[in-house]
C-alpha cells in the first residue's frame, strides 16, 4: 500500500493534504464504534502533509514514506501531545520530547495521524486493560483486537491508517496483527531504539510495525531503525533499506517447524498453518522438524522475568514527578499549614490507587513479589537462567534451519470480557510469541487465512522467527509467502 500510495503521490494523482484527509474521514465514521484512537493530530498531520505537497510541487525528491498518513501506540512520546500509555496515571502528561523512532519518522516526512490505543502501560493481550476503554475488532465488534497493540491493529485493518507503529514486549505487535488479519513485525532486541518509549519491560521493549503488507512493514522500519546515542541498547547495525530485499525467492531456504506446536491446535487452526506449510514446500522451501525442549518454559518464565522490570519501572509513577497526583479525601482534611497531605508515603498511596488499573497493579505486586527477599533466588533468578536456555535452544535450532515457523496465536479473537476474569487464560494468548522476545530475535506474524466462529470468519495469522539481526532474510521469507496468495 505504501508503495502505491507514493506512486500516486509523485503522479500527481493525489495530494498527501487529500490523503491525510481521506484518513480522517474514515476515522470519524468508524473510530466511534472502534475506539482505536485515543488522541487526533489534525493540526500537525495537516502541517506535515502540507511540507509535502509543496516538495512535489517544486520538483523535488520524496522518499517512500513521505506524506504517507499513519499512526502511533500511544506509548511513544511525541513532542507537545497528549501521551498517556492508555493509563489514567498519566491522562494529562503533555511529552517535551520525541521518542526516536517518532523523530526519524518526521525527519522521513511521514504523517502522523494521531495516538493509538492500547492496554495500560503496555500490559495485556487483548486491549480490555486501558483506561479510556476497550478496541473492538474491526472484523466483529463483539470480539477484541489482541493487544497491547491493539489500537493500532484496528485502526490498520479498518483502514484508518497506511501504517502504525506498535510496541511488542512480548507478542504484542504480533498478537493483535493475527486476530485483526494484518502484518504486525517486532525487530531483533536493539535493531530499534527504545528511547521514548514509555517501558513495561526494558528487556523485552522493542518498537515494532503494523501494516498491511510485508513490503510496507520493511518500509516502515528502514524508516525507524538504527543506533542511537540515547539508548546504550541500541546496536550497531548498519543503516539498510529492507524493502530492497524483497525478492520473493524463497527456494532452499530452510524453515524449522516444531511439530508438537501444530499437534496442540484445534482442527480448524491447525489445518490452516498445515496449508501454510504445504504452501512454502510448494515454493521450493525446505521444511525441517524441529525440537526446541525448553520452549515450554517460555511462559512461566517470562511471567517472572516480565512482572519483575514492570515493579521497578513503574515505580517513578508516584505523584511527584509527573502525571498525576491524587490525594483521598480523609487526607485533605489532616492537611499540614503548607496544604500538602500529611505523609508523602500517602500521596504515593493515593496516587497509585486511583491511577493505575487492576491487570498494573496485578504486575507490580507479582514482581514485586518475585524481586523480594527469600523469593528473588527461587523465582527471578531461576526464570533468567530458563531464559539463557531457552536463548541456546535457538542458537542450536538456527544451525539447521534459516527461519522458524509457529503458529501467532492458538486460536483467532476472542469476545470482549470472555477472559477478563481469569488472567491466566489471557497470558496464554502469548504462548507462540514470547519467546521472540525473550531472545531478542525478530518475528513477524503475516495472516494465514480465517476460520469460523458462531458463523463469521475470523483471520488468524502464522509466525516466522528469524536470526539476529536478519530482518532482511526473515521479510524474504515472510513477502514470499504473502504475493503467492
Amino acid at each position: 500500500m505504501i508503495r502505491e500510495l507514493h506512486e500516486k503521490l509523485i503522479k500527481g494523482e493525489i495530494t498527501s493534504v487529500e490523503l491525510t484527509e481521506k484518513y480522517f474521514d474514515a476515522v470519524e465514521k468508524k473510530d466511534k464504534d472502534l475506539n482505536a484512537y485515543l488522541t487526533l493530530t489534525k493540526d500537525l498531520a495537516m502541517e506535515q502533509a502540507k511540507k509535502v505537497d509543496e516538495k512535489i510541487k517544486n520538483g523535488e525528491k520524496i522518499e517512500l514514506l513521505e506524506g504517507i498518513p499513519g499512526a502511533i501506540k500511544d506509548v511513544l512520546c511525541t513532542k507537545g501531545i497528549r501521551t498517556t500509555a492508555g493509563s489514567k496515571i498519566l491522562d494529562s502528561y503533555i511529552a517535551p520530547f520525541d521518542a526516536t523512532a517518532i523523530k526519524k519518522l518526521k525527519e522521513n516526512g511521514a504523517v502522523i495521524l494521531g495516538k493509538t490505543n492500547l492496554d495500560e502501560f503496555a500490559m495485556g493481550s487483548s486491549t480490555e486493560n486501558s483506561a479510556y476503554g476497550p478496541t473492538k475488532n474491526p472484523h466483529d465488534l463483539e470480539r477484541v483486537p489482541g493487544g497491547t497493540s491493539g489500537g493500532s491493529a484496528a485502526a490498520i485493518a479498518a483502514d484508518m491508517a497506511a501504517w502504525a507503529l506498535g510496541s511488542d514486549t512480548g507478542g504484542s505487535c504480533r498478537q493483535p496483527a493475527s486476530l485483526c488479519g494484518v502484518v504486525g513485525m517486532k525487530p531483533t532486541y536493539g535493531r530499534v531504539s527504545r528511547y521514548g518509549l514509555i517501558a513495561a519491560a526494558s528487556s523485552f521493549d522493542q518498537v515494532g510495525t503494523l501494516t498491511h503488507s510485508v513490503e510496507d512493514a520493511a518500509i516502515v522500519l528502514s524508516a525507524i531503525s538504527g543506533q542511537d546515542r540515547h539508548d546504550a541498547t541500541s546496536a550497531h547495525s548498519s543503516d539498510k533499506k529492507f524493502e530492497d530485499y524483497l525478492d520473493g525467492k524463497i527456494k532452499g531456504v530452510k524453515i524449522g517447524v516444531v511439530k508438537e506446536y501444530l499437534e496442540g491446535l484445534k482442527e480448524d487452526v491447525r489445518k490452516v498453518m498445515e496449508a501454510v506449510v504445504e504452501k512454502y514446500k510448494k515454493l521450493g522451501a525446505e521444511i525441517v522438524y524441529i525440537d526446541m525442549p525448553y520452549n515450554k518454559y517460555a511462559l512461566p518464565a517470562y511471567y517472572i522475568i516480565q512482572p519483575s522490570e514492570v515493579s521497578s519501572n513503574l515505580a517513578r509513577f508516584d505523584g511527584v514527578k509527573y502525571g498525576l497526583r491524587a490525594d483521598d479525601e480523609k487526607d485533605n482534611q489532616a492537611e499540614n499549614e503548607f496544604g500538602l497531605p500529611k505523609t508523602l508515603l500517602e500521596t504515593y498511596l493515593d496516587t497509585r490507587c486511583y491511577g493505575l488499573g487492576a491487570e498494573a497493579k496485578r504486575r507490580i505486586m507479582l514482581g514485586t513479589y518475585a524481586l523480594s527477599a527469600g523469593y528473588y533466588e527461587a523465582f527471578y533468578v531461576r526464570a533468567q537462567k530458563v531464559r539463557t536456555l531457552i536463548k541456546k535452544d535457538f542458537e542450536r535450532v538456527f544451525q539447521e534451519v534459516d527461519v522458524i515457523l509457529t503458529p501467532t496465536t492458538t486460536a483467532p479473537a476472542f469476545k470482549i470480557g470472555e477472559k477478563a476474569d481469569d488472567p491466566l487464560q489471557m497470558y496464554l494468548e502469548d504462548i507462540f510469541t514470547v519467546t521472540a522476545n525473550i531472545t531478542g530475535v525478530p518475528a513477524i506474524s503475516v495472516p494465514a487465512g480465517t476460520v469460523e466462529r458462531e458463523g463469521k470468519k475470523l483471520p488468524i495469522g502464522f509466525q516466522l522467527m528469524g536470526k539476529w539481526f536478519d530482518e532482511e532474510g526473515l521479510f524474504r521469507a515472510a513477502h514470499a509467502y504473502e504475493i503467492s496468495q
